[in-house]
């Protein structure tokens, strides 16, 4: 039996987490998922701690021929890491570099258009944000998305995922005010080798989520 049956139940559980910690009591809380996979996660948690979600979209750099090694990643809002050591052990030029960021610049700027619309950006200016993703392997793209959420000066940055590896959970915890996870395994190897049920997420589920979550907040 692995630990989680599927995202929804991954976040219902990592909703419980941050309740036994008093988020729910957060009087200004933003909660948002990383698409595409995220977003099923935080849409329990924001349910149940009664706050907005939102998507906060971020692209990993894959490796040219090795395209699930991120060598770096980009997120809405200007967010951009690099991993230095991945781009001189693979000898990627900076023309490579440049052509795979600008590839996943183009689809960013597709999933922000499609999941935003002409919806303005929340802002979170002293306020507490939830990062949430359904778990952590290398940590870039949400590296990326911390660095963007950091301009936007939030009282509070929390990072919350099911699941991460103990290097990357002290990694992340460097970068912001708290990380709760729930599980840090330390033969990891994957995200979805924790998920009974770990299907790629859609266009279409992250949008109808997203509508779910501001009718009931309606």
């Amino acid at each position: 039996m692995k630990p989680f049956k599927d995202r929804n139940q991954a976040g219902e559980l990592l909703a419980e987490r941050l309740v036994a910690l008093g988020y729910d009591q957060e009087p200004h809380l933003l909660v948002f998922g990383l698409p595409r996979g995220g977003v099923p996660v935080a849409y329990p948690v924001a349910r149940r701690l009664r706050a907005p979600l939102d998507v906060w979209v971020v692209r990993k750099l894959g490796t040219p021929g090795h395209e699930e090694l991120a060598m770096g990643a980009i997120a809405s809002g200007g967010g951009r890491v690099l991993n230095q050591e991945i781009v001189d052990s693979m000898q990627i030029s900076a023309d490579t570099l440049r052509a795979v960021e600008q590839r996943q610049q183009a689809e960013l700027q597709r999933r922000e258009q499609l999941y935003r619309g002409s919806r303005p950006f929340p802002d979170l200016a002293g306020k507490t944000v939830l990062l949430i993703d359904d778990g952590l392997a290398t940590g870039a793209t949400m590296k990326a998305a911390i660095a963007a959420a950091r301009q936007k000066q939030p009282g509070r940055l929390v990072v919350a995922v099911p699941v991460a590896p103990p290097d990357t959970v002290a990694e992340i915890q460097g970068l912001v005010d708290e990380v709760v996870c729930l599980m840090t395994p330390a033969l990891f190897q994957a995200v979805g080798l924790w998920y009974e049920h770990f299907p790629q997420t859609s266009d279409e589920e992250v949008l109808a989520l997203l509508q779910a979550a501001s009718q009931s907040a309606a």
